[in-house]
């Protein structure tokens, strides 16, 4: 018993021994490029060589495609294009040698005719050279693929003539303007050229400050976490906040990695799927969103029986007669609609058992009308003036004025209501003097 303890407790400490002895190891060799550095033991340096294979991840760049490169947290591939053009790319050359630093031109192949030193001191200095089209070109979306091919291949000859070696020429190849199209990156493909996007721009191409380039630079970079970089060795801004942004990485602890081409005699770094993965998804959050299509196993696998063409009392002969070419009508003949080929309703015939429903009587709808006392509007009254003949305002019109005898009998007025005491009496109707204009 004591026996198996003491073995399985050797064995746990070998194996954190082995481990410790990796970590050491991998430490030293990052600490040990950027001290390395001549003239600058604080240099930020290159901490690892990444070797990919073009032809298994022939597209990369999450601006544009799914996948981009291997990176892990806080790493980040500068890439530069457009140039040789000695007055900044030099200066740029410059700046990362002070640092320490290799990163992946895409070079022009017009440039590089104009300029192949410029091309050869990028080489020189270990850094990968891809291309960039001969004339850049902001079309490529809209080329055919033969004028396509013959920007790219113009392109990648040119560089190679100023290198003097074709297998100098990286196969890593940037759509000008990232115009991207899937002829061309058909094409590139079949040509084993690795076809690069970017992860995040620096906007260096527009006419902004330095600050402003340096901002957005460390904004997205420090948004996504790790990434390729897409500058321009041609612009001023860029050599004016290139030292900046080494700097920063630095200071927030980001890795520079350099990436080069797999040959016959060095072979790919080995690497998971999910790391070309800018945001993998994890296993776990797969099986939560993606649930797996369950395998049914069937007792009876025997076919049901389908309904026949005289189950539907349809009529083939008239259907196929219906359903023939246009008639040719005779002059002044009018078309008429084809028959349907679908049976005609038929009257059904009614059963003797048939229930029948009460209907509901008449006078559950009718309304009784109330009945209310008649309600005198008034009482007529013989006039005064009439039997007394004189008075104040007694005129011959008052005289002929119809009297209402005080038993004349009253029209009842079903549902009025009073609108005057019972006493009320009938006053003399006279004109007792002519109304006077209004406009006097």
């Amino acid at each position: 018993m004591a026996s198996e303890l003491f073995r399985r407790r050797a064995r746990t400490w070998s194996l954190l021994g082995i481990a410790c002895v990796t970590v050491a190891l991998a430490l030293p060799a990052t600490r040990s490029m950027a001290a390395d550095c001549p003239g600058n033991p604080g240099a930020l340096g290159t901490s690892r060589t990444l070797v990919v294979d073009p032809r298994e991840h022939p597209r990369i760049g999450t601006m544009q495609y799914a996948e981009t490169l291997p990176l892990q947290d806080h790493e980040v591939v500068l890439t530069f294009d457009d140039g040789p053009l000695p007055r900044h790319s030099n200066a740029v050359l410059d700046i990362l040698a002070k640092e320490c630093v290799k990163a992946t031109f895409f070079v022009v192949g017009r440039m590089a005719k104009a300029y192949p030193d410029g091309v050869r001191r990028m080489h020189d200095a270990g850094h990968s050279i891809g291309t960039h089209s001969h004339n850049h070109p902001l079309s490529f979306h809209r080329m055919t693929v033969e004028q396509a091919k013959q920007e790219v291949d113009e392109g990648i000859d040119a560089v190679a003539t100023a290198l003097g070696d074709r297998a100098a020429v990286a196969p890593f190849f940037r759509i000008p303007g990232l115009l991207r199209a899937e002829a061309v990156e058909g094409y590139l493909g079949s040509q084993g050229i690795q076809t690069w996007s970017a992860d995040f721009p620096a906007d260096d191409w527009r006419h902004i400050s330095p600050a402003a380039v340096y901002g957005l630079a460390m904004s997205r970079l420090q948004a996504k976490g790790r990434g390729v970089l897409l500058l321009h060795d041609i612009q001023p801004r860029t050599v004016a906040a290139l030292p900046q942004i080494l700097h920063e990485l630095k200071a927030r602890g980001f890795r520079i990695v350099h990436v080069v081409p797999a040959t016959p005699d060095r072979p790919k770094t080995p690497t998971e799927p999910s790391q070309w993965r800018l945001r993998p998804i994890t296993e776990q959050v797969a099986i939560s969103r993606w649930p797996k299509v369950p395998s049914f196993s069937f007792a009876n696998a025997e076919m049901l029986p389908g309904p026949a063409v005289s189950d539907l009392g349809l009529n083939a002969g008239h259907m196929t007669e219906s359903v023939g070419g246009p008639r040719h009508l005779a002059r002044g003949q009018t078309p008429l609609p084809k028959r349907a080929p679908w049976p005609r309703q038929t009257p059904m015939a009614a059963s003797a058992n048939l229930i029948a429903f009460p209907i509901p009587a008449g006078v559950l709808f009718s309304i009784p009308e109330k009945s209310q006392p008649a309600i005198r509007a008034m009482i007529p009254v013989a006039s005064h003036h009439a039997t007394a003949g004189a008075g104040l305002g007694a005129t011959k019109l008052d005289e002929a004025a119809p009297a209402t005898a005080a038993g004349a009998p009253v029209r009842q007025i079903s549902g009025s209501a009073a609108i005057a005491p019972a006493a009320l009496q009938r006053g003399p109707i006279g004109l007792t003097a002519r109304p006077r204009p209004l406009n006097h």
